[in-house]
Formats: structure tokens, sequence, C-alpha cells
């Protein structure tokens, strides 16, 4: 049986929340430039569009950071295949994350993120799975918080397809 999508999060939707998370980001940094960090693959579509929203002076790097490889469930093994370009030291930064599942992977992240001394660090996603948590993440900018089901779209991917669906859609008829 072939995928199919289900739209979940509808386009328009997606960029009211975007345009939303990119107020709130701008008045919290206000007076201060704001260093942005991607998660890559996922993170990228979403990043690109929030910073567009942000009022304050932008830096960007990204990170390769995975433990799904082509899986639709995490293996718990976390792998960096691409670390920062620039030092975190002495700036405000903003990790930029497309979904937030079990959170073993950010948890890690942030981990090593906080050892390179930032002036401070917050952590902003598109999506978020509470229902899936098993490591703790304080997690300070939310898109939207959806239930337990395989996404794509807006960045998201399955096997690497359907990242550039300009919604967030559930995956059906996978196993």
């Amino acid at each position: 049986m072939a995928e199919t999508i289900r739209v979940l999060v509808p386009e328009d939707e997606v960029d009211k929340r975007v345009r939303e998370l990119g107020k709130q980001i701008s008045e919290a940094y206000a007076g201060k430039q704001v260093h942005l960090i991607c998660v890559l693959k996922g993170g990228v579509f979403f990043m690109c569009e929030l910073a567009k929203r942000i009022e304050v002076p932008v830096t960007m790097d990204f990170m390769s950071v995975s433990s799904y490889g082509d899986a639709t469930a995490s293996s718990g093994v976390i792998r960096i295949a691409k670390d920062l370009d620039q030092t975190l030291e002495g700036k405000d930064v903003l990790v930029v994350e497309d979904i937030i599942d079990s959170g073993r992977t950010l948890s890690y992240l942030l981990e090593i993120l906080e050892k390179r001394n930032p002036n401070s660090m917050k952590l902003c996603t598109l999506l978020d799975k509470p229902d899936r948590r098993v490591r703790d993440v304080k997690v300070d900018y939310v898109g939207f918080s959806i239930p337990d089901e395989f996404v794509v779209g807006y960045g998201l991917d399955y096997a690497q397809k359907y990242r550039n669906l300009p919604f967030i859609g559930v995956v059906e008829g996978i196993e």
C-alpha cells in the first residue's frame, strides 16, 4: 500500500503561527542580536521563514544532528554529522528545530551547546509531540503541539520525501 498524506495543519495556519513566533522572539530579544542555530535538514524551512519575521538583527549557523536515519522512530543513537562554523561564546542563541519528539536528540544537543558558553540559549520548535517525550526538554517557543502521528511537510520528511510540502501532513499507509 502506498503512503498518502492527510493535512494536519494547513499552510495558512503555519504561516500565521510563524509570524506570531517571529513577533514574540523579536520582543524577547529587543535591543539584542539573536544567533539562530538550525538543526538540519528539517529545520531549514522553518528557520528561514522564522528569520524573515524576526525584527532584530539575526545571524545563523547550521548543525546536522540525527537519531532517525530513514526510519519513522528514533533509534536513540545520536550522531553529529555537521558541527557549527561559528563560536557561541557570549551570543544570545536560539536553537531552531522542526519537531521535538522523544527529546533525546535535543537534550543531547543542548548539553553540548551549553558547554560553548553562550550568553543565553533558548529553544524554538515548529512542532512538539509532548506525548512522546522520554527526556525533559524546556521548549521556549512552540509553533504547534501535535498528536503522536508521523508528520511531513514544511521541512519534515519520510525517507527524504515530502519536505517541500507547504503544510504539515500526516503520513498514512506506512508501517
